[in-house]
Order: C-alpha cells, then structure tokens, then sequence
C-alpha cells in the first residue's frame, strides 16, 4: 500500500458482500474522492472514550474538516457517552458505538483513528489500524516496551501511514522556543541536561469487587495478566507495572521529548543508563515512587531524569553560556538576554506547530510527517522504558541505539518486550 491509499479504493470499489455494504453508514473515506468531493471531511473514529478520550475526540470533533462516525470503549457507559456527544454535533443518530476496536477499524469507512487507551493497549490497536490503511492519532506515551514500539514504527512506516503522538508540547511556543535557542547554539556547548517528571503513585490494598454492569473486564486486560477486578481501570491502572510505569512513563514522553527536540536526538537514544527507584514492598501498586537515572548518550553528554523531589520539573539545558529551562508555561533562562535573542534567517528553524491536532488534520491531508511521527515519539519513550529497565535490574545498562539491543546482559534484554497473555499477540 502506498500513501495515496490506492489499495483500499480498489479493495472499496471490489467491495464487501451485500449484507455487510448495507450495514454501513453512506461515508466513504475522503480519499475516495479526491479535492472535488461534495465534502473532503476526513472520517475519523475514536478508540478509548475515558476521560482522555473524550477530551481528545471533542478537541477534534469542533474542526470542520472532521468528521466522526464511530466510537469505541469497553466499558459501555464510556462509549455510550461518546455516541451520545458525537450524535448531538451532527445532530443525527448515525454514529455507531462498539466494545471490539477490530469491528471499528474493520468498517471500510474510515480515514483515520484516534486512540486513547491504556498503556498496555497501545500497540495492538496502533499496528491493525496501520495495516488497515488509517492514519492515526494515539495518546502518549507512545509504546509500553521498546519492542512494542518498534513493531509499532515498522507497521506505520510500512503501510504509508501518518501519525501523531499526543505530545503535544511540541505544539507550544515555549516549548519550540527553548529547544530552537538551544539547537542554535545560545548555550555554548551543553554540558548537561537535567528532566524532571511528576513524582508519585497510589497506595494502598485495593479489595476484590464485581465487575461493574456493562465493563468487559477481560478485554480491558487484554494482553496483561488476568486479574480479578480491583476498580482500577479509569485512572488507577497507571500505578500498576502490567499496565503503564506510572509518572515516569506517563511524562517522559513530554519532557524526554523535549530534551530530544533541542539537542537533535530525535532518531537516536543513549548508550549507558544507570539509576535507581523507589518501588512500593506490598499492595496492588508497583510503579516506582521516586526514581532518579543518568542517561548518557554518545557525544559524553549526562541527560538526568528524575522524579520531582530530586530534579526540578521541566526540561533544562546548561551549557557554557548559561541555561534555560522549559515547563508548562515557563520559558526561563540564567540570562534574560538569552531569551531574547534573534534566530537568523540562516540558522535552524525548528518544525512550527501551533496546535498539535491541526497539524495532524493538515498531515492527514498533505501527506507530510506530523511534529511529532511515530519514530520521535518512539525515541522518546525508549528512554523512559530503558530507565525503568536499569532500576528494575539494579545496574548500568549499555544501550546500542542503531541496533535497538542491550549489550552483554540477557537478563536485561528479556525486559525490552512484554509477554502477551492468549490470545493476543503483537
């Protein structure tokens, strides 16, 4: 398949059997008819209509050039809300809802996705989308383990696909600002780098309970373990190691990314990781509470990442010039000069986004790699995961970023991936 989405039109004009034809909506992905169709609307879906989820399909739902006809949740309040909204906006009752995402992405009528899931679903959705013919959306952070994230690249690089990772910093002046001052050099040499995450988790012994009317527990777990049900599958999960790594997993794919975007790491990683965490001795929850590692990457540049009791929150720079530092609405620097200075014509200029779901839409459309493809978002989570996988073993781990494969340490190695649990696979 090739990004102009030729074989689903030939697929679409064989087309399916009668029954299912008639079973479908009138919609024909935008593609199908090109810039003189009556409407050039892209046909989108949501998968996973949580709190996120919501959020991100309203943010989408508002933009003329969108327009939704399916939703997706395994909990059924979740999808009926999501049903609900999206037939008020079009003010008719054609939106289908569904608890399987394969029934979704199987409808033949789409042009794109947009997943918000847990973390332990990113990646099985992500590849069937891909191998569907969609463009994607998904939340970060971009993968739950590295070898889910390369499947995952290979898939959307494969089937011509365009995607955006939910990092949406990148989106931000401030954000854009910081890493473009640095790439130009406005620090000298950078000596050091220094991110810090949220801190914290849940704690605590969380009893067994029924599984509530109309949630499909077992296809929430999906590929993780079978667990009895413990309430915790609306916000909880991200202090579970099955599902997610807790803050630390949940914000290196925003400062981490940053880290990336000023010193043009994009497409690389680190070499030698080494740290330590705080992981809770007894309950339910098992993420690390605090957690510091050294990231070192190939030029001898330390990146270090810590929770926010030992490294200041945000993405700092220091270099021989001086620093500045990135946060949610903070853009400082050792020098307020520094912040102040011109970018010449001649001099990087950094990929100009200023809202991060418009510049998928426009993707979408042009064909042109989103601010935030699969392959930053994947280089930014890796260096999450690496630096759960150092803290977990307890020692140095030294990382070939060409290759994807930690060296001289097969222990270490085995927890790149995650086993699925039947009859899942990736």
């Amino acid at each position: 398949m090739n990004r102009t989405g030729l074989t689903r039109r030939q697929l679409l004009k064989a087309g399916a059997s009668a029954s299912a034809a008639m079973a479908l909506p009138v919609f024909l992905p935008s593609r199908v008819f090109g810039a003189t169709a009556p409407s050039n609307r892209i046909i989108m879906g949501a998968i996973g209509t949580g709190s996120q989820g919501t959020g991100d399909m309203m943010d989408f739902i508002g933009r003329p050039e969108v327009y939704f006809v399916a939703v997706c949740d395994v909990d059924r309040k979740n999808r009926d809300n999501a049903k609900n909204l999206v037939d008020e906006h079009n003010k008719n009752t054609d939106c289908k809802a569904y608890l399987d995402f394969r029934e979704l992405i199987g409808r033949g009528d789409l042009d794109a996705v947009m997943l918000a899931l847990p973390d332990h679903w990113h990646a099985i959705p992500a590849i069937a989308a891909a191998k569907a013919g969609l463009d994607i959306h998904g939340q970060k952070p971009f993968a739950r383990s590295i070898r889910e994230g390369r499947a995952m690249c290979d898939a959307i690089q494969r089937y011509g696909r365009i995607w955006q990772t939910g990092s949406q910093q990148r989106s931000d002046y401030k954000f854009r600002r910081g890493a473009e001052l640095v790439r130009n050099g406005r620090l000298g040499k950078i000596l050091k780098i220094e991110v810090g995450l949220p801190t914290g988790g849940a704690t605590g012994v969380r009893k067994i309970e029924p599984v509530p009317d109309g949630l499909d527990w077992n296809f929430w777990l999906g590929p993780a373990p079978w667990v009895p049900y413990r309430g915790v599958c609306h916000w909880d999960w991200r202090w579970i190691m099955d599902y997610s790594g807790g803050q630390l997993t949940d914000w290196a794919g925003h400062h981490i990314d940053i880290a990336h975007w000023g010193m043009g790491w994009d497409t690389t990683g680190p070499v030698e990781i080494e740290g330590r965490g705080v992981y809770p001795m007894e309950g339910l929850f098992n993420v690390p509470t605090n957690y510091k590692f050294d990231c070192k990457y190939a030029n001898g540049i330390v990146m270090t990442v810590g929770d926010g009791t030992q490294v200041q929150d945000g993405t700092k720079w220091i270099g021989e010039k001086g620093w500045i530092r990135v946060n949610r609405g903070v853009l400082e620097a050792s020098d307020e000069k520094i912040l102040r200075e011109v970018i010449g014509p001649d001099e990087i200029k950094l990929y100009e986004s200023n809202d991060h779901k418009q510049n998928f839409i426009e993707c979408v459309k042009s064909r042109k790699p989103t601010i935030c493809p699969e392959e930053v978002g994947f280089r930014s989570i890796s260096v999450g995961l690496l630096g759960e996988i150092a803290m977990l073993t307890g020692r140095k781990i030294k990382w070939n970023p060409e290759t994807e494969e930690i060296l001289g340490d097969p222990e270490a190695s085995a927890l790149l991936g995650r086993s699925y649990r039947e009859p899942w696979t990736l």
